[in-house]
């Protein structure tokens, strides 16, 4: 093995699209209050986020979650599912593997926040 192979990516590195976000790529309507929510999340993964430290108990990490459910749910909705799962982040609450849903239960109206506490709560 020479100097410069030890260096090399592993094949498997080199599938994976260097410019990839941590965060939900997927196809989603960007609308303004979806920017907005989206932009605040990543403008504390980019700052406050590296003092906080590694401290999420949950996959994806809550800011992670925050920005994936208000990119898939919009502002309301996504606000409430990323505020009540940062809620069961603290101590006595969930951990373990927590994906955003894809899609809403009927019974998630937008006058009745206090239901999005439900989405989550049997993490793995």
């Amino acid at each position: 093995m020479t100097w410069s192979s030890a260096w090399r990516l592993p094949p498997e590195r080199k599938l994976m699209n260097p410019k990839a976000s941590r965060n939900f790529s997927g196809p989603w309507r960007r609308t303004p209050g979806r920017l907005l929510g989206t932009s605040l999340i990543r403008l504390y993964q980019l700052t406050l986020s590296g003092f906080v430290g590694h401290s999420c108990r949950h996959l994806p990490t809550c800011s992670e979650y925050g920005y994936e459910a208000i990119a898939r749910h919009g502002l309301w909705a996504g606000g409430w599912l990323a505020l009540f799962r940062v809620a069961r982040c603290g101590p006595g609450g969930t951990r373990g593997l927590d994906p955003v849903p894809e899609e809403l239960a009927p019974r998630f109206r937008w006058y009745l926040p206090w239901r999005y506490w439900s989405v989550g709560r049997h993490a793995a």
